[in-house]
């Protein structure tokens, strides 16, 4: 038994093909999603001419989504965004920040981007900036940086970080007494 099959694209299927390409998937990806949903079909020359006019539309179509892409990842690239977010005094958010939440916020500032498009380089989880990838097509992407503020005023305590030595000894620092005000310097009356 074959692992893969050819099929006749009926319809414009993401990451495969558009309407009249001729496709060589796996026997699972045909009977359990292209098969049924009638996206797909045996290939036949006369089903390839009947689809003609319907590939060469799907064509243009394809054509003018990707020179709306382009057009939106040049004024997409360099964009900054900012989210502000309940936190911690330490500045770790209750919840993480979603694709789907940048995805979100990008919409409301006018781009068109899906929450897949967005590529999270770590999970946002702290108040912090962050660069983020949106990648709308294999050589179309766009980077947009990311600001994580706080719902409200964080106190920074005054009190300085322990740091260890290399055997993991804590180093021990002398506290800085402010300096003496000097006296101010007697002048003598001018006589």
């Amino acid at each position: 038994m074959s692992k893969s099959v050819k099929l006749l694209l009926t319809e414009n299927v993401d990451s495969l093909g558009i309407v009249g390409d001729v496709v060589n998937v796996k026997v699972g990806y045909a009977r359990n999603y292209l098969l049924p949903f009638q996206y797909a079909t045996t290939p036949s020359d006369e089903l390839i001419a009947s689809l003609s006019e319907r590939r060469a539309q799907a064509e243009k179509d394809v054509a003018a989504i990707r020179s709306e892409r382009e057009t939106m990842i040049n004024k997409l690239d360099g964009q900054e965004l900012t989210m502000d977010r309940a936190c911690n005094d330490q500045g770790h958010l209750y919840g993480s920040v979603t694709q789907q939440d940048i995805a979100s916020a990008l919409k409301e500032v006018g781009f068109a981007v899906s929450p897949r498009e967005v590529r999270l380089p770590v999970a946002i989880k702290r108040v912090d900036s962050f660069d983020i990838l949106v990648k709308v097509d294999s050589d179309l992407e766009a980077h947009v940086k990311l600001w994580v503020v706080a719902d409200r005023h964080i106190e920074e305590d005054g009190e300085e970080e322990m740091e260890f030595d290399n055997e993991g000894e804590l180093i021990i620092k002398e506290k800085k007494k402010p300096a003496a005000e000097k006296p101010a310097e007697e002048t003598a009356p001018a006589e």
